[in-house]
Order: C-alpha cells, then sequence, then structure tokens
C-alpha cells in the first residue's frame, strides 16, 4: 500500500489525519508528479534514467513513519547529483541521509556500552523504541505516521539492519564474500551516525554513542579511536573492493542490456569501475556503448517497467501533462507506485516481475484512456489526433521503427479512429519493450 493510500485509509476509518501526515502526503505526492514530469519532458533522458536506477538500488520506502518528510532531500542531494559522478561519494551521501537513517534503522544504532547521556546529549535525538519488521506503520507507543519521533534516551544495542543491507545490497552483493562477523563490525562502524529531526533534514555524529574500539572489516583493521572515520573507512574499503566494482557493473548491464547480462560485458564494466575508482559515467559510458549494447540479440530484450511504459507513452504520443497524478495512481494500478517500494531491495528490473496477463490488460486499458482522453489533466493535442494516418505513422514508424510484426500492424492498420490507433499501437507487445 502506498503512503498516500495510508493517509486515505486512516481517514475512511474514522481517525482524521494529522496536520503532518497531511503535509508529507502533499510533499509525496508533489514528488510522484515531479519525477514524471521529469521522466516525460527532460532532454537528459539518460540521467533520469540513472536517477530512477539508483534510487531504486538505494531504495528506501516513504510510508515508514516519517522518511516521507526526508525522501525529498535524499532524492536531490544522494543521488540526483551522483547519478553520474562517482560512486563512493554517493555511498557516503546515501549512508548519511536522514531518510536511509530511519529507513534501515542506523539512528538507534548504538554502542551498548556507550554511557548514559544527559538531558543536553538527548535533545533532539529520536526515539529509540523495539525494532519493527521493515516498512511497518509505527503503532501505539510509537510516533504516528508523518509525525517525528519523541525525544528518548537511545536503545542499548548495535543495530545490524544498516550494515547488512550495505553489504548486501547496496555495494558487495549477496555472494560478495563477507560474514556474520563482519556485518557485526560494520554495524559497530556506524553507531553514532544519526540525524537531528527539529533541525532539519541534517546528519550529525554522536561520538558520545560510537563504539572506539578496534574493529576488522573484510580484513581490514580499523583502529581504535578514530570516531566517525571508521564509517568512513568502511565505505572505503566497501568501494574498493572487486565485488562491489562486478556487482555493480552486473546491476548496470542488466539494466540495460538483458535481464541476463553477458559475462564479458560485465567483466569489462567492472574493470572499467576498478580503473577510475567508481566514476560512474564512465562505467555506463562502457556498457552504452559496448557491442553488446547493440548487439541484435539486445534489441527489445528488456521489458519496460511500468515507469518506463507510462513516460514512453506519453512521449511517443506528445500528449499534453497539466497533473501528472493521473500517472502516479497509473502506476499504483500497475504495481509500481512511487517511493512505495517496501522492501530494501527496491523494484525488480527484470521481466518475469512485469509481464503476467492482469499486467498487460492494465496496460492496455491505460492505453485506451490516453487515446480516448479520458485521463484527467493529460490530453493529446487535437491535431496530433486529427490525422489517423499520420498518427499511425509516427508511433509504428517514428516510435517503433516501423519494426512490428505482420499480426500488430494489421490490427492496428484495421483502427478506424485515431484513439484506436493510439490504444492498440501502446498496447502493443512490441511497445512493452525498452
Amino acid at each position: 500500500m502506498s503512503s498516500v493510500s495510508s493517509v486515505d485509509s486512516s481517514v475512511s476509518a474514522g481517525r482524521a489525519a494529522t496536520p503532518s501526515a497531511l503535509r508529507d502526503r502533499q510533499i509525496l505526492m508533489e514528488l510522484e508528479q515531479a519525477r514524471l514530469l521529469r521522466a516525460v519532458y527532460s532532454e537528459r533522458q539518460l540521467e533520469e534514467v540513472l536517477v530512477d536506477f539508483w534510487f531504486n538500488h538505494f531504495n528506501v520506502f516513504a510510508g515508514k513513519g516519517p522518511t516521507r518528510a526526508y525522501v525529498t532531500s535524499f532524492e536531490r542531494d544522494a543521488i540526483r547529483p551522483h547519478a553520474l559522478g562517482n560512486f563512493r561519494q554517493m555511498l557516503e551521501a546515501v549512508a548519511a541521509s536522514p531518510a536511509m537513517l530511519f529507513y534501515l534503522d542506523n539512528w538507534m544504532n548504538t554502542d551498548p556500552q556507550a554511557p548514559q547521556m544527559g538531558t543536553g546529549e538527548s535533545q533532539g535525538r529520536l526515539r529509540l523504541g523495539n525494532r519493527r519488521p521493515m516498512g511497518q506503520q509505527a503503532g501505539a507507543g510509537g510516533s504516528r505516521a508523518g509525525e517525528p519521533p519523541q525525544r528518548q534516551a537511545p536503545a542499548r544495542g548495535i543495530n545490524e539492519n544498516y550494515a547488512r543491507e550495505l553489504l548486501e545490497l547496496h555495494t558487495l552483493g549477496v555472494d560478495g564474500g563477507y560474514t556474520q562477523d563482519d556485518i557485526v563490525n560494520v554495524a559497530r562502524a556506524f553507531t553514532g551516525w544519526t540525524f537531528r529531526p527539529r533541525q532539519g533534514t541534517t546528519f550529525t555524529f554522536a561520538r558520545a554513542r560510537h563504539d572506539d574500539e578496534e574493529k576488522t572489516v573484510l580484513g581490514h583493521r580499523i583502529r581504535a579511536g578514530g570516531g566517525m572515520e571508521d564509517g568512513r573507512q568502511v565505505l572505503d574499503i566497501l568501494a574498493a573492493h572487486p565485488s562491489t566494482a562486478r556487482f555493480i557493473a552486473t546491476k548496470l548491464a542488466q539494466k540495460f542490456v538483458a535481464d541476463t547480462p553477458p559475462a564479458a560485458l560485465v567483466e569489462r564494466a567492472a574493470r572499467r569501475f576498478i580503473a577510475t575508482r567508481g566514476d560512474l559515467r564512465e562505467v555506463t559510458r562502457a556498457i552504452v556503448t559496448s557491442p553488446e549494447f547493440f548487439a541484435a540479440g539486445a534489441y527489445r530484450a528488456k521489458v519496460k517497467t511500468p515507469l518506463e511504459f507510462v513516460a514512453s507513452a506519453i512521449r511517443a504520443t506528445a500528449a499534453e501533462v497539466r497533473t501528472a497524478m493521473p500517472l502516479a495512481r497509473t502506476l499504483r494500478d500497475l504495481g509500481m507506485p512511487l517511493y512505495s517500494c517496501q522492501p530494501p531491495t527496491g523494484y525488480d528490473e527484470t521481466a518475469e516481475t512485469w509481464v503476467s496477463s492482469g499486467a498487460l490488460v492494465a496496460r492496455m486499458n491505460f492505453a485506451l484512456e490516453l487515446g480516448a482522453n479520458r485521463l484527467r489533466g493529460v490530453s493529446m493535442a487535437s491535431e496530433s489526433t486529427s490525422d489517423r494516418d499520420a498518427l499511425r505513422a509516427r508511433i509504428v514508424d517514428d516510435i517503433l521503427g516501423g519494426d512490428v510484426s505482420a499480426a500488430t500492424r494489421s490490427v492496428i492498420t484495421r483502427a478506424t479512429t485515431a484513439e484506436q490507433v493510439v490504444a492498440l499501437a501502446i498496447g502493443s507487445p512490441e511497445f512493452q519493450r525498452q
């Protein structure tokens, strides 16, 4: 369930939404629209694709408590500036982001031997209660959705949530060669990395909560007394690790080439990652200029995600978007509500997730509504739909490159109205693929 739906359901159940919850709902709606409008209208399409990729790679769920209040700064400050930048820099920006700190619970990660804090130290501190399952909303005894946690002394203990996902999902991969001891030591290195919600989305390092003893991560010794540098040393180790290079190269190649990318391409991209010390522009360049990218086998090998499908449909028909909320609702109907993927794995990139009879029917329904100008706030100019043959030529010949099956071409040719041309072309098997 999306965060917007969560607020709506609470209202329908008789619980009035708080002002802060309504404010955060508005923020999320504006974020959804901004993401969609950039996807449709931006002239820097590669950058938008990569922002979507990296947000998904470092996924945070906006429906978990006050996380939605921090998603704006997360995408703007931690993801977007680094999408074609340096991986190590993005890794630290993500680690220090209040959205990630709260979502994966590192704000409650505390050395169990740390002294009890006085009033001055705990002021502005997050309320630290029992750990809840990932994505679960705060309930009785916790903060209400959309409201900042209350002040309370930190929990006494190490929280491994962020450390585990940092190793498994953000860097090395599940087969990256780390152990449970590595997870514990990474968690110890990030004790004290937190933020103060009453001072805006500002990271802070609470030295009194940090485990300052010696640690060993992946065979590297981290000396005692390093403070915040312990976490940074961990990020240095992970960003330079061959498993990270291979994992990132695999995911990027999967995004741009095939669900199961060629091993030779992954190897070359991984070498480029290592040679450039994580220069994502160069790694991306190595993939999108590779022979494998232009190979016949990669042509339409990828199925569009719902976001890619909706954005490409609007671009293909040159529709005008006055409000993107109907498109955001379409994404929810298609199973991809923006900023509302609950698990830290993010949305899948593979075809098996998005191809089913129900999903294809939902896509066709969207195509029908778009073609008939029944999407509120979204419309095609009358001049673009007045000439049925010209519209068919533009979509089939220009957008699809004229490369459609005989069956698809026959079906579209039999369309008697411009609306049918749009619906049949956008709903065609060929349009579902990148």
